[in-house]
């Protein structure tokens, strides 16, 4: 499979990786398997998606517990990405960036993870009351400790706070460039798919004028871009798309044409191409700093998705999907 760099250290990771958040946290609880879980990640890194990403508060800590299952027998395998600074509330997230627990989740991180290093520890939100250089600060020290490789930082999302006016990543790139004067930053993942491209106006620039990594985050709209998902089949009520804006039985009604014409696109590369595997070529189409992180469970998804790097979308399929609507959304 071909490679992709994370930043200009060239860190080499296959060109699509597995997001495993899905596998214990924010989908159907009813659904959430541990051993279907851990055969798709044997499959994943089998296929060359070598990139496994998770985080602390996924679960909380069971999502890696899971890839530590993995891990522990194959960690050569494996380039793995973690975050830190999100603890899960009482029906709420909340930021915390103090030096001292960041370096103390490090440590607890490694152990679920069953390793001695984290290749790319991402901040997962900065903490408003703590200044972020100080936060990152302390991940640098994890750098130099050896127990990290490299840093990245997770973006404000676009409905995050934004002010009128102001671009959909302002904030972020303000604290990147607070934190790149403190220690390099090797990666940035955010939301990117075909209905949801805000990231291309400022944030994949920035990104590659600096030789530093894109994780797109969603590539596949939470399922929808895969075509799978029936509009008023409804969620089970621990499924974060059963209170999300895009996944109201309307909104998924009227946002039809953009799986339409993915399959319209991939009928034209063949029978066997899904609409999913159009929506991860797109997304690596946007630039060789970009990997697409979609998350899934399932071994047969695993290996779909890989093989959507081998997919090269003509000129004409870029423009037809240049055109497609971006994701309506219900604010009711």
């Amino acid at each position: 499979m071909e490679r992709r760099t994370v930043g200009a250290g060239a860190l080499g990771v296959g060109a699509v990786g597995l997001g495993c958040m899905p596998m214990s946290w924010a989908y159907s609880g009813s659904r959430q398997r541990g051993d279907e879980s851990v055969r798709a990640v044997h499959r994943a890194l089998d296929v060359g998606s070598t990139l496994l990403d998770t985080a602390d508060m996924y679960g909380p800590f069971t999502n890696e517990l899971l890839l530590g299952r993995v891990l522990k027998e194959r960690r050569a395998d494996a380039f793995v990405s973690t975050k830190v600074g999100l603890l899960v509330g009482d029906q709420h997230l909340v930021a915390n960036g103090r030096p001292g627990y960041v370096k103390r989740a490090c440590d607890a991180s490694l152990r679920r993870l069953q390793t001695d290093v984290i290749d790319l520890y991402q901040l997962h939100r900065a903490d408003p009351e703590v200044p972020v250089q100080e936060t990152w600060g302390a991940m640098a020290d994890l750098v130099r400790a050896g127990k990290v490789r490299a840093l990245g930082l997770c973006a404000v999302g676009v409905r995050g706070g934004r002010r009128s006016g102001a671009g959909p990543y302002d904030a972020t790139l303000r604290q990147l460039t607070r934190i790149q004067q403190v220690f390099p930053v090797s990666a940035v993942q955010a939301e990117l798919s075909v209905w949801s491209r805000e990231a291309l106006e400022a944030l994949l620039p920035w990104c590659r004028a600096r030789g530093v990594g894109f994780l797109a985050a969603m590539p596949l709209g939470n399922g929808f871009l895969t075509g799978t998902l029936t509009p008023g089949e409804g969620f089970e009520p621990d499924d974060l798309r059963a209170r999300h804006p895009r996944f109201t039985a309307e909104m998924m009604a009227a946002n039809q044409p953009i799986v339409v014409g993915l399959r319209r696109v991939a009928r034209r590369h063949g029978e066997h191409v899904t609409p999913a595997q159009v929506a991860l070529a797109w997304t690596l189409a946007q630039g060789g700093h970009v990997i697409p992180v979609p998350g899934t469970k399932r071994e047969r998804c695993v290996t779909e998705n890989a093989h959507a790097a081998a997919l090269a979308l003509t000129s004409r399929d870029l423009t037809e999907l240049a055109a497609l609507p971006p994701a309506r959304e219900s604010w009711i």
